[in-house]
């Protein structure tokens, strides 16, 4: 029961981190057509809901192909693409664009419905100028258009009163005609204009979960195998190991998003129960983040830091792993302490002492249970590895009781106490008898 309260604080901790960060930020859902109809719909957009009533500037465009895809077919009009090099797109015709805005406001009043369920103030407006895309390929796209502007002071006044704007996929061009706009265009360009802090694609594609290939081993993954997080370059990466094998749409819009300077872009699947409040208020999250800013970082302590070290530090001191230390101790010897940053929240610690003759000793080793599968210690210990090397240090050893096939895989080999530094040897604990594991730097 302890473990479980203390899971729970630190779960509330982390959301109260999240939502200090971020209230009064601007945010980006494009959501596809399909989460739309499937049945955990309505708790997606409470949560939204959530958001935009505890500060949050929640901004909706909805995707609709499918939505369209249907009307069309009912009204017998066939459905034609022509390619761009980025996205298939829709070449809507005068026949056919009078049944796109029909989808199109069809699925936006969805979102107003279930909004106004929730008792949040929701606009449909025309936030969007357009132009049209012209000849394609040779093509005459007609009603197909492109982003020209997006109307920013009129979104701000919205999103001022604590209302959601919702964006359809209509644009219309200063002479009033409409024109049928890729919402994924639309998510972008908006995001942009107004300096959005996150993009959300909401799709029920689970590629993020299962990839048929990854390009690097560098990739970091859940135990389940599924994504957590890429740099705009392994992005680009796993998309080109990808090509021609599955649809890779969302990673196509994070990455232009990525590129065009929107901090972190989130894809999730819109089925799982809370999977938007999971993304946004944990450091894991439950989809897969493509971020372009330093996400995880290795630095030295702080005096603030203390109660964080401590607190991983802990449970190992309890179990024997770690000798226990005080908050004195650590602040004498703050200078070896380094701490690994996931998020703004102190996630791994360790600590490089110098006994002189080339040798440093790696200690005070502890990690976020949480995080076991991403390799934190892992970073701690190269980091101090090759902070030893550039100090001019020879080796690195760890004193260790219950570790060692952890070390060892690391390359660490056991060696004897006589080849401690004289300092660390008139120091070293007969009674608590570790191992002695080093490794050349």
């Amino acid at each position: 029961m302890n473990d479980f309260l203390s899971t729970q604080v630190d779960l509330i901790r982390e959301v109260f981190h999240y939502q200090s960060r971020f209230e009064g930020s601007t945010m980006v859902f494009k959501i596809d057509f399909p989460v739309t109809e499937d049945p955990g719909f309505p708790g997606l957009v409470k949560d939204l809901s959530l958001l935009a009533k505890t500060g949050f500037k929640v901004i909706i465009v909805p995707g609709v192909k499918e939505n369209i895809d249907a009307i069309l077919k009912q009204q017998g009009i066939e459905s034609n693409y022509t390619d761009t090099g980025d996205f298939p797109i829709r070449i809507t015709t005068q026949k056919s664009i009078q049944f796109v805005e029909m989808a199109a406001f069809n699925a936006a009043s969805k979102f107003m419905t279930f909004l106004s369920g929730s008792r949040v103030d929701a606009v449909i407006g025309n936030f969007v100028r357009a132009r049209g895309m012209g000849v394609i390929n040779g093509i005459d796209t007609e009603h197909t258009g492109t982003v020209d502007k997006i109307y920013i002071d009129s979104l701000a006044r919205v999103l001022n009163l604590g209302m959601v704007p919702i964006l359809p996929c209509i644009g219309w061009s200063p002479a009033g005609k409409p024109y049928n706009v890729p919402s994924d265009e639309i998510a972008l360009e908006v995001s942009k204009a107004l300096g959005a802090i996150k993009l959300f694609i909401v799709s029920i594609n689970k590629l993020q979960a299962a990839p048929s290939k990854l390009p690097s081993e560098n990739i970091e993954t859940r135990s389940n195998g599924s994504l957590i997080r890429l740099t705009p370059e392994q992005t680009e990466a796993l998309i080109a190991a990808n090509s021609g094998s599955v649809p890779m749409w969302e990673f196509k819009l994070a990455l232009k998003a990525s590129r065009a300077g929107i901090h972190r872009v989130h894809i999730i699947d819109g089925r799982e129960e809370g999977s938007v409040l999971k993304e946004l208020f944990s450091n894991l999250g439950v989809g897969t983040m493509i971020y372009n800013d330093e996400y995880d970082s290795i630095r030295s302590i702080r005096s603030r830091d203390l109660p964080d070290i401590l607190r991983l530090m802990e449970p190992l001191m309890q179990t024997g792993v770690l000798i226990r230390r005080t908050p004195e101790d650590i602040q004498e010897k703050k200078a070896d302490y380094s701490v690994l940053v996931i998020d703004g929240s102190i996630r791994a610690c360790g600590a490089l002492h110098d006994w002189g003759e080339s040798q440093g000793e790696i200690a005070a080793l502890a990690t976020d249970p949480q995080y076991k599968d991403l390799g934190l210690g892992r970073k701690i210990v190269g980091y101090l590895a090759e902070k030893a090397r550039k100090s001019g240090m020879k080796r690195v050893f760890v004193l260790t009781t219950q570790s060692h096939d952890w070390f060892e895989a690391m390359g660490f080999k056991e060696t004897s106490i006589d080849t401690l530094p004289a300092r660390k040897r008139e120091l070293y604990d007969q009674g608590r008898g570790s191992k002695v594991f080093a490794l050349n730097v």
